[in-house]
């Protein structure tokens, strides 16, 4: 009994106190901020931020120090109160009779409509010594702050997240392995909630390892205790979209939820206190976004993948159509959605930078420019540089450190659509481009290539995100690109990504000055933009493909294109002829399961859609005689139509050149439209 009667004297409350006093880590900002105000008194302090992120906590800590200075406390938690001024008033009647006194107003959110009254009504009453701390998860008014009267008087303060150290510190005092630290920090981040849950989980589960992953639980707890109820399925819908992409504009709610009312749900996301507003669009916090994920995934997979695909879609509809500035966001946000994946090659173009931007290329900045190239590569770079940047500075983007503006990094991407002696004198690497190509699969008639370039301050430390997504960028919004080429140092860590990711390596190297350079080039109508962006995030493919492998689709000249449509109309119905035509292999009818068949229906559209000009009915039946009716000879289609075979002949002539020179178009531009 002796025993039991030593254990019951110390109060189970001061027990829970001192095991949340080991386990509160940080914020010193806001308790030197308490405390001036302590100091001072007549002081409103307004602390804001999203669920969980440690307000409840951090008012109890307010009240601990309070009342160790001897001031006496109440505290008022909103979700007991009802919003109504006599409420509220009854329970804080003690701060009217004591200028001492401290008043905490937690889960304001709450009583959210008592604001205007708490302002114009409640507070200008309290004695001028008073402290009042209101804590919730919406900001104040902004008619607070307009208010000159105000100025002095109120204090705002947003919670945010735990920095790493504390975050840290506070899984160490939870008494969290160190091999689990890891993951559970990449998972919550800072946010003290999910940090705290997801201690709590580990801690109990004995097998928890560097593999740590949130259980079902932890995701269901953080649901309700950050997003809690949505008011309707479109709500909830929406905010799946914005746990999926990298930034939501109403544009892209519009697309991926055309059944709903996109700027309505906008409108309601913006407001939400865990959503942040940016330059870009609205983003929501880390933590959210993944448990948003992590919950669809398990409770709807389809779904999950459907809406992956559908923001997909969209990006990839925008990427040609967006202006230049907007490149970055496009790009990013697709990478965004494989953010969990790597290429093959290893490489991890899902990386946030925060201490590198893009920016504009100004004439002003050529000597910089040529400055830096010489320093990290050679004189000749430097003098490519110096040749180019007058002629096309649309084709040269800077990045710069964020907090110095020092330029870090160029890329330069010029458009070349014929070859030029001059320009191959002062740039070597566009000579062995010009060269390759016309080797290998010339230019066709309105087709141009590119050559890039990236020069870094510190190549080891490979590129930022912002740079590879700009060179993705360029290759999948550049019309009627033929060939683009990527020149590097031949002792450039980046060689081994280019090797695997691109179709070919030029066989020939160049030297500048002393500096030896290989080429990666990419023949773009033999491995579409799709396709080879599939590829290349692909978590399926083989780590290291050939370079030197078959080309998805042939590459013809205009007179081999003709010969092959020709060649088709005379085999129109054998399959193993049109099997074997270069045309399967051709854009018209890539991506079909059957391409010769494909092929076939193809030629029967084409010869069926002249019939829609008055003026080539003529043409369409001559043609649908000779390959449609299956007639054994010309002589005969001749007969069957009964026209001279001459005017026979014209006719199906000029026929098979409209079909050869529609067909042309469509596979020069993908389209019927000229």
């Amino acid at each position: 009994m002796s025993v039991g009667k030593r254990q019951s004297s110390e109060p189970l409350g001061r027990r829970l106190l001192a095991a949340r006093e080991r386990s509160f880590v940080g914020r010193e900002e806001e308790f030197a901020a308490f405390e001036t105000a302590l100091r001072t008194g007549g002081r409103v302090l307004f602390v804001h931020g999203a669920g969980g992120v440690g307000k409840s906590a951090l008012l109890r800590r307010f009240a601990q120090e309070a009342s160790a200075a001897g001031r006496p406390v109440t505290m008022l938690d909103g979700r007991t109160l009802g919003p109504s001024p006599a409420a509220f008033e009854s329970a804080a009647d003690s701060v009217f009779g004591d200028e001492r006194a401290v008043l905490l107003v937690d889960t304001f959110e709450h009583i959210q409509s008592l604001e205007g009254w708490l302002r114009e009504r409640f507070l200008p009453r309290i004695p001028v010594g008073a402290l009042v701390v209101v804590a919730g998860r919406f900001p104040p008014d902004l008619v607070w702050q307009a208010d000159p009267a105000w100025s002095d008087t109120l204090q705002v303060m947003p919670l945010r997240d735990l920095d790493p150290v504390d975050a840290a510190a506070l899984l160490e005092a939870r008494g969290v392995a160190e091999e689990v630290r890891e993951p559970l920090l990449g998972f919550a981040g800072g946010h003290p909630l999910a940090l705290s849950l997801g201690a709590a989980v580990a801690i109990k589960d004995g097998g928890a390892s560097s593999r740590w992953t949130p259980t079902r639980d932890v995701v269901a707890t953080l649901i309700d205790q950050l997003v809690g109820e949505v008011p309707s399925l479109a709500h909830r819908h929406a905010l799946e979209v914005c746990a999926h992409t990298y930034v939501t504009t109403e544009e892209l709610l519009r697309a991926v939820l055309p059944d709903d009312d996109a700027a309505a749900l906008f409108a309601w996301l913006r407001r939400l206190p865990f959503m942040e507003s940016g330059p870009l669009g609205l983003y929501p916090h880390d933590v959210v976004r993944e448990i948003l994920e992590a919950d669809l995934s398990w409770r709807d997979l389809q779904r999950h993948t459907e809406l992956q695909q559908r923001v997909n879609t969209h990006l990839m509809a925008q990427i040609r159509t967006v202006a230049d500035t907007d490149v970055l966001r496009v790009v990013g946000s697709m990478f965004y959605l494989r953010r969990h994946r790597r290429s093959p090659s290893g490489r991890d173009f899902w990386r946030q930078e925060d201490n590198v931007y893009e920016d504009a290329f100004r004439p002003e900045d050529i000597e910089t420019v040529v400055g830096m190239v010489a320093e990290v590569d050679c004189e000749e770079s430097a003098a490519a540089v110096a040749f180019w940047a007058p002629r096309q500075p649309e084709a040269f983007h800077l990045y710069r450190h964020i907090s110095t503006g020092e330029l870090v990094g160029v890329c330069t991407w010029p458009r070349l659509e014929r070859p030029d002696d001059e320009e191959a004198a002062a740039d070597p690497i566009v000579a062995a481009a010009w060269a390759y190509a016309r080797a290998v699969a010339p230019l066709r008639q309105g087709e141009h290539l590119g050559v890039g370039r990236i020069w870094v301050r510190e190549p080891n430390q490979g590129l930022s995100s912002v740079m590879e997504w700009r060179g993705v960028g360029h290759s999948l919004r550049s019309e009627r690109m033929a060939w683009s080429f990527m020149g590097l140092p031949v002792d450039d860590p980046r060689c081994g990504y280019y090797r695997r990711d691109s179709p070919y390596e030029v066989d020939e190297h160049i030297w500048l000055g002393d500096r030896e350079y290989t080429l990666f080039a990419h023949d773009w109508r033999a491995l579409p933009a799709q396709v080879w962006l599939d590829r290349l995030l692909s978590a399926d493919l083989p780590t290291n493909p050939s370079p030197g492998r078959e080309p998805e689709l042939s590459v013809l000249s205009q007179a081999e294109f003709t010969d092959a449509v020709r060649k088709a109309l005379r085999h129109l119905s054998r399959a193993s002829e049109l099997a074997a035509n270069p045309l399967v292999r051709s854009r018209l009818v890539v991506g079909h399961a059957d391409p010769a068949q494909a092929l076939r229906r193809l030629l029967e559209q084409s010869i069926e859609n002249l019939g829609q000009d008055p003026r080539a009915s003529k043409l369409r039946r001559a043609l649908d005689a000779t390959y449609l009716r299956g007639v054994p000879t010309q002589e005969a289609a001749a007969t069957r139509l009964g026209l001279p075979f001459t005017t026979y002949r014209r006719h199906l002539t000029t026929g098979i050149e409209r079909i050869c020179a529609d067909l042309w178009h469509r596979e020069l531009y993908g389209t019927n439209e000229s």
